[in-house]
């Protein structure tokens, strides 16, 4: 008996709290922010709905972007933003819950903004907290939410909530902003490169600016650069017609040869020849974006996938016996591309036969190999102009090409530079065979044997001496 009128009396105590809770929440009058919300869409706050979309930190402007001509379309901008203490841990939804409980004091209160890189020396400030009043698609009253990466509250990417009074028009909304969002994105047309980034609000994509190289500033073997041009730009060029006759677009080259011979300079050259085209550059620890980076690929081709240095990937045995889990998840992404998009894999080593056998075992992910070996005496002669010595005589240009035998393109791009620091030095307007034979017995002293490595000249190099026109060999 006793039990049982406990019972009782605890049900009567829960109600008179209960009824006690609503007269308070009665009388207390609803904050303004709540207010904003509730009264624009007619619609108690039990009642709103959210829908929310996810984005990763670097799409923050290409959401921002979207948002911006959602609201273009539906007149100007109504944007508000929410003032104290603990806003960023709360859900927007939560948080007008909280305001209403007196929980919480949350008022409105100022947009926050961020900067953050849309291209090398472009930055936009995009709203990282705010709430903008606007309609849906059918003209139903709405309210878009912004946030952007809040990293020191463990709150990774930026999103979007839409608020309406039903799930379908707030979910017709989002998919309208994020059609949007992809139709203007930022990324589109851009080169691009995973790690971290000096650019204020982007902490893992970099934009690079685009190189303008003439095919006479790269110097290769006779008809190389034709070839991997017509494999490159060639297919992309006539992507609709392939299609049309039921041929695949996506292709994979591998450009091997030694360090410094001009690999990355051709990949630069192919950056330039296709203004329009994307560019994704994976290298050092951006090699842990290869998923994001095909991702982007495929979204926004035409597009490139550059891989440096892909045979570094390839030797990381750590993790397990038969090679690098990287180099699995780089052919994955290679596979799962789709042979319909006008998508170039480019991978660059200075060990092909590192690679030989993992492609050889996934056949197709590469249909063209082209090596990039050391320059031949016409290629050298070559670059010692393109360097800055062709006003030498033709006399004093082949002794030097001579005595470069088995240099790379890195090497001779260094010994143009010395060549003209010794000129200065002199006060020489005019660069001479004389500056240009010291300062290459300079680089082949045996004080700069680890230079010549990392320059990628072989070992051991031929002795040099002056001799009465510059350069002569011993």
């Amino acid at each position: 008996m006793e039990i049982d009128e406990a019972r009782s009396l605890a049900r009567g105590l829960q109600r008179l709290v209960n009824e006690a809770h609503g007269l308070i929440d009665e009388s207390r009058p609803v904050p303004d922010l709540v207010a904003r919300v509730t009264g624009h869409l007619s619609c108690e706050l039990k009642d709103l709905v959210c829908v929310t979309q996810a984005f990763r930190n670097w799409e923050h402007a290409s959401l921002q972007r979207g948002v911006d001509a959602y609201l273009a379309e539906r007149g100007e901008a109504d944007w508000f933003g929410v003032s104290g203490q603990g806003r960023e841990h709360n859900d927007t939804v939560d948080l007008l819950t909280a305001a209403v409980r007196g929980f919480e004091r949350f008022e409105v209160g100022a947009v926050d903004y961020a900067t953050t890189a849309v291209g090398p020396d472009e930055t936009v400030e995009v709203v990282t907290f705010g709430l903008a009043r606007t309609t849906t698609p059918d003209g139903a009253p709405a309210v878009i939410v912004l946030r952007g990466p809040a990293e020191m509250f463990g709150r990774q990417g930026c999103r979007i909530e839409v608020i309406a009074a039903s799930r379908e028009r707030a979910t017709a909304t989002r998919e309208e902003i994020e059609r949007l969002m992809r139709a203007h994105d930022v990324l589109r047309g851009q080169i691009l490169t995973f790690g971290v980034s000096e650019h204020r609000g982007n902490s893992l994509v970099t934009f690079l600016p685009r190189p303008e190289l003439g095919p006479d500033e790269v110097i290769l073997p006779e008809g190389v650069l034709e070839t991997v041009e017509r494999h490159v730009v060639g297919i992309g060029r006539h992507a609709e017609a392939l299609r049309a006759r039921g041929q695949h677009l996506k292709r994979g080259l591998l450009l091997h040869g030694p360090p410094g011979t001009g690999k990355t300079h051709t990949v630069r050259y192919l950056m330039g020849r296709q203004p329009g085209v994307t560019v994704v550059v994976l290298a050092g620890t951006g090699m842990g974006f290869i998923s994001d980076a095909a991702a982007l690929a495929r979204r926004l081709q035409p597009a490139i996938v550059v891989v440096e240095d892909v045979d570094l990937v390839a030797h990381d045995r750590r993790l397990s016996a038969e090679g690098s889990p990287l180099l699995f998840t780089l052919f994955d992404a290679m596979d799962g591309i789709g042979a319909d998009a006008d998508v170039t894999f480019v991978l660059t080593t200075n060990r092909a036969e590192t690679l030989e056998q993992a492609l050889a075992n996934r056949p197709g992910r590469v249909d063209l190999a082209v090596e990039v070996p050391r320059p031949d005496a016409r290629c050298r002669a070559a670059l010692l102009r393109l360097y800055g010595a062709g006003d030498l005589a033709e006399a004093d240009l082949e002794r030097l090409v001579t005595r470069t035998d088995g240099m790379t393109a890195s090497f001779f791009k260094e010994l143009l530079r010395r060549g003209v620091l010794e000129s200065l030095r002199e006060d020489s307007d005019t660069l001479t065979a004389e500056h240009l034979s010291a300062a290459l017995e300079d680089m082949l002293r045996s004080q700069e044997s680890l230079t010549r490595t990392l320059l990628g000249a072989p070992s051991p190099v031929p002795a040099v001496t002056h001799g009465t026109h510059g350069l002569s060999s011993e």
